[in-house]
């Protein structure tokens, strides 16, 4: 059904605000341009009311989610290429259609680390692509290689690789071509066909060559993502004062939280005082400190090469990295602040962090922990596997390379095992999962699948937001966060069946 003059108002609704919040409000949209409008002025310019009504009866018009980590869905694998461009394309088409009943509007196809020819192939397919009745792949997010061999989780470790050429090792194992500047890409629109899909890239600043790539990568308007690293706090801190902007599945695949080296998670509660002297302390970064992190005995790299993959999710990973001992320079003189309340500024910005909040690979405590610190920076990801499927039933299930799971609920297990292998939960779940595990409101866990994201890529002008103009991609959510219905650009495309 359409409405004869174009404009839908949506009423008697709950409309989620940037900062959180859920307030009653109605929303108008332009279903032929697709866009959020902006009510009071359409109707002075217009001078007409929508034609179409739509009564929500008190349920929630989210922004649609959007999810920046997820490896395949509906038995697709966006990391496996057999050679068939248009058969790649049907499996993107599937995905994209169907993950819209997941409340899932935008999302970022991932690839794990991959043999290094197959990079410009994958990366020109995952373009940026938009269709009617489907969700936007808002381009690609790759995760690999230049990640950290004793937290490479599932990757293959034989085709990690260090950055010894720094920028250069990026754009010959990419394609220089996928790494235009950002005005190339960002000016082409989200969706457009001849747009680039860089959006962002996970490596370990302390892999060589990395640390030195972080500032121009950011220029270049890329997302530097730090992820299956060992990174010290020293190293990890460097990171994001030269550019890097989200943190890759928040406690897996990277040291665990320590009191004398909180390393990468410590990121969250960054101290006011260490932010000045860590800055002058990164500019004269002692090249053994980077070094020293990522030596493999050769032994131990061709074991785990003739050993192959690991059948699990690519975010598990078993290695015990001991704590550093840091060496912090003594700061004296400095003035103290006497407002109370008033905490003193960073040097830097914190990154966002990504949360898969299933309950397998971070405990309820560690979310809820995690959010308290920064509630700001919080982003939901699912880092599915192809095997996620909200109709697939329980059982056991093919991977890849001859492996199978077994499907219990969210929950999959190595077949033969009793070893977890990662979950399938959607991000609608880790939405409802999130506001249980902390506590927070179900509008404070919206933003954190919505505007969080999108302001992370920088889209928070087009996506993730409910101001006008605006794309019209909406969930209807009722009151417990269950998916009743979702619009793209609109038009809605997916509804719930009673």
């Amino acid at each position: 059904m359409t409405s004869p003059n174009g404009l839908i108002c949506f009423t008697n609704c709950l409309l989620p605000t940037e900062d959180g919040g859920l307030v009653q409000k109605d929303l108008w949209i332009d279903e032929r341009r697709g866009v959020v409008l902006d009510s009071q002025k359409t109707f002075f310019q217009r001078k007409e009311r929508p034609d179409r009504i739509i009564d929500l009866g008190g349920n929630i018009l989210s922004p649609g989610f959007i999810d920046i980590q997820i490896n395949g869905a509906y038995n697709f694998d966006f990391s496996v290429y057999d050679g068939d461009d248009e058969a790649y394309r049907a499996g993107l088409r599937r995905v994209a259609e169907n993950i819209v009943e997941t409340g899932v509007t935008s999302l970022l196809p991932t690839i794990i680390t991959q043999e290094r020819s197959l990079y410009p192939k994958i990366l020109q397919l995952l373009r940026p692509y938009s269709a009617p009745n489907s969700a936007t792949l808002l381009g690609w997010h790759a995760e690999g290689p230049f990640i950290q061999f004793a937290k490479r989780g599932a990757h293959a470790p034989q085709f990690l690789v260090p950055a010894k050429e720094e920028l250069k090792s990026f754009e010959d194992v990419y394609g220089k071509e996928n790494l235009a500047d950002a005005e190339d890409w960002l000016m082409a629109g989200d969706a457009s066909s001849d747009a680039l899909g860089v959006r962002v890239i996970t490596a370990a600043p302390e892999v060589d060559g990395v640390m030195a790539s972080v500032e121009e990568l950011a220029r270049r308007g890329i997302v530097f993502s730090i992820g299956h690293s060992i990174a010290t706090t020293d190293i990890a801190t460097a990171a994001v004062q030269r550019g890097a902007r989200l943190i890759t599945h928040l406690f897996n695949a990277m040291p665990q939280l320590h009191h004398r080296d909180p390393s990468i998670i410590g990121l969250l509660g960054a101290s006011p005082h260490l932010s000045s002297a860590q800055a002058q302390s990164s500019r004269d970064f002692p090249g053994t400190a980077l070094s020293s992190l990522q030596r493999v005995p050769s032994v131990l790299k061709r074991a785990a090469a003739q050993e192959g993959p690991k059948a699990t999710s690519e975010a598990f990973d078993d290695v015990q990295t001991p704590p550093q001992t840091p060496v912090l320079r003594a700061q004296e003189g400095l003035e103290l602040g006497l407002q109370k309340g008033k905490v003193a500024d960073l040097s830097f910005e914190r990154p966002f962090y990504e949360l898969i909040v299933d309950g397998i690979h971070s405990h309820p405590n560690s979310v809820r922990l995690a959010y308290s610190a920064y509630p700001d920076g919080c982003i939901l990801i699912t880092d599915a596997m192809k095997i996620l499927d909200p109709k697939l039933k329980d059982g056991v299930h093919e991977w890849r390379d001859g492996k199978r799971f077994v499907k219990d609920g969210d929950k999959l297990y190595l077949e033969g095992t009793d070893t977890l292998a990662g979950s399938v939960v959607t991000l609608d779940k880790c939405v409802r999962n999130f506001s249980r595990f902390t506590g927070c409101s179900l509008g404070e866990a919206i933003k954190c699948a919505t505007f969080n994201p999108a302001k992370c890529l920088g889209v928070e002008h087009r996506k993730g937001t409910l101001r006008p103009g605006a794309d019209a991609d909406l969930v209807v959510l009722d009151r417990r966060g269950k998916v009743l219905s979702t619009w793209v650009k609109g038009r809605e495309v997916w509804r719930r069946e009673h």
